[in-house]
């Protein structure tokens, strides 16, 4: 089985996890006392003691807040509790009766005089957006720019889309538990979460089995088992040769997916181009190989059984000729990346009945004119939608670049840099998972591959990125990812 440790849980998957957790004997008002004290620990080591005001609303999530007051109290700390209500009952109820303060009624009043907020109003299980004083109390936090704790997620924040329903203010640190939300990751909810600490409160991590995750962080321990390192008897043509489809003007694309294939260890690639473009193809980069083809005859460029993997798109604008060639590439029984120019057309189109499942790299708007707009659903749900309706691997790129396969199966990416967001980036990407699947690494599992080796390298270069310095600094990367074993700490969160 796949190593647990960084499997995302949704608000119904987390609920499991707490409901198998007291069948195997972990009551929740003991997992409660648990995360409160983590939070309290965790706020502790941040900030000298001061004025804290918990938020607490009716649920578990407020009955976390009244652990937090507890522990925060008997350490010396002034502490005042503001609640939406009484909690309903349960765990958060016995918690409650153990706070032996004052109880304020919530209201945006309740922040004056406060030096740091603490925010256990809702989780992130919220299924309607913020309203009433709920919402003009966490507005007025938000606007007051006051040092918050958020417990699990800030309030408002959809833990399982990382969209804010109604309302949400920004978090410095956020303390949640026993495993990541997709929410923590996913634009926005990433950046309201501020510093993020998951804390180990004593779920047994057996109840994973039984659960079954279907998501994850973008993490080697997905796919590393598959990567296709050189083995001692390889020569070139075992490790795969690669076609890009190359644009007559836009000619830095093509160049720079070669370079990238080229980099993650394919053994031959062959930028198949017209012959008014083939001499500026030939004098870049004297590894790779330039094929000069008619704007229709794209098929005759992988006529060779042994070129097996093909990419289409970058730079090679948006007319009949690129729909031509990514036609012939489905129709074959070739690995396929469809990026930029090759993504257009219904989504059936750009999948395949049989073969390797093709792979589609779309950013936002790419998407949006393929699939329709995001919108409500959220990122990862658009992406999984998209894989389905298209029978393809999909890597919706940005900060939070989700790769989702048709089955239901999402990675979802961690710590890549915003240096990323430069020209030719994206191009780099393609190359990367062409590269992969040339050497016969899986679709989802090349894709993953190649977004967190993306990542990283724009990690390995630092300020100052171009495109360009993507594939140099992917030595080193691999190194580094060959001489590491068992999961890789999650990029941006601390763990307890």
């Amino acid at each position: 089985m796949t190593d647990t440790s960084h499997a995302l849980l949704t608000n119904a998957e987390m609920a499991r996890a707490d409901a198998l957790a007291a069948s195997l004997g972990q009551p929740g008002e003991r997992l409660m006392q648990r995360a409160g004290e983590a939070v309290a620990g965790a706020l502790r080591r941040r900030w000298t003691p001061r004025p804290v005001l918990v938020l607490c609303g009716p649920g578990n999530n407020g009955g976390d807040g009244y652990v937090i007051a507890r522990a925060l109290a008997e350490a010396g700390w002034p502490v005042r509790v503001a609640a939406l209500a009484e909690p309903r009952g349960g765990d958060a109820l016995a918690w409650r009766r153990r706070w032996t303060g004052e109880v304020e009624a919530l209201a945006p009043a309740a922040l004056d005089g406060a030096a740091i907020v603490v925010d256990a109003l809702f989780g992130a299980g919220l299924v309607r957006p913020l309203d009433g004083v709920a919402r003009t109390t966490v507005e007025s936090l938000a606007a007051r720019r006051l040092p918050t704790v958020a417990v699990d997620v800030p309030s408002g924040l959809d833990g399982d889309s990382g969209c804010v329903r109604g309302a949400a203010a920004p978090a410095d640190l956020t303390v949640t538990f026993f495993r990541l939300k997709p929410g923590h990751l996913l634009q926005p909810g990433r950046a309201l979460c501020g510093s993020l600490v998951l804390a180990d409160i004593g779920l047994p991590s057996r109840v994973l089995e039984e659960i079954a995750p279907r998501t994850w962080v973008n993490d080697p321990c997905l796919w590393s088992a598959l990567f296709p390192w050189p083995a001692v008897d390889s020569h070139k043509y075992r490790r795969g040769h690669a076609v890009i489809r190359g644009g007559a003007r836009m000619t830095g694309a093509a160049r720079l997916a070669a370079r990238a294939a080229r980099r993650v260890g394919v053994g031959l690639v062959t930028i198949a181009a017209p012959a008014e473009a083939a001499a500026v193809y030939a004098a870049d980069m004297p590894g790779t190989l330039v094929e000069p083809v008619a704007a229709g005859d794209f098929a005759s460029a992988f006529a060779d059984a042994r070129r097996n993997a093909l990419l289409i798109g970058p730079g090679n604008g948006r007319d009949e000729a690129t729909r031509s060639a990514t036609a012939a590439a489905l129709s074959s029984s070739r690995a396929v990346v469809l990026d930029a120019d090759a993504l257009a057309g219904a989504p059936e189109a750009l999948g395949r009945p049989g073969g390797p499942r093709p792979v589609l790299t779309p950013h936002e708007g790419e998407f949006a004119r393929v699939f329709g707009p995001i919108g409500d659903r959220g990122r990862l749900a658009a992406a999984r939608d998209a894989a389905c309706r298209s029978s393809a691997v999909v890597v919706l790129k940005g900060p939070d670049t989700v790769v989702a396969g048709p089955g239901g199966r999402a990675a979802i990416a961690a710590g890549a840099p915003a240096t990323l967001a430069t020209a030719g980036s994206g191009d780099v990407l393609a190359g990367l998972i062409l590269g992969l699947l040339a050497q016969g690494m899986p679709s989802f599992e090349a894709a993953a591959a190649a977004v967190w080796l993306h990542g990283r390298a724009g990690q390995e270069t630092g300020p100052g990125l171009l495109a360009e310095d993507l594939p140099e600094s992917l030595p080193a990367v691999l190194r580094c990812l060959r001489e590491t074993t068992g999961p890789w700490a999650i990029d941006g969160v601390e763990t307890l």
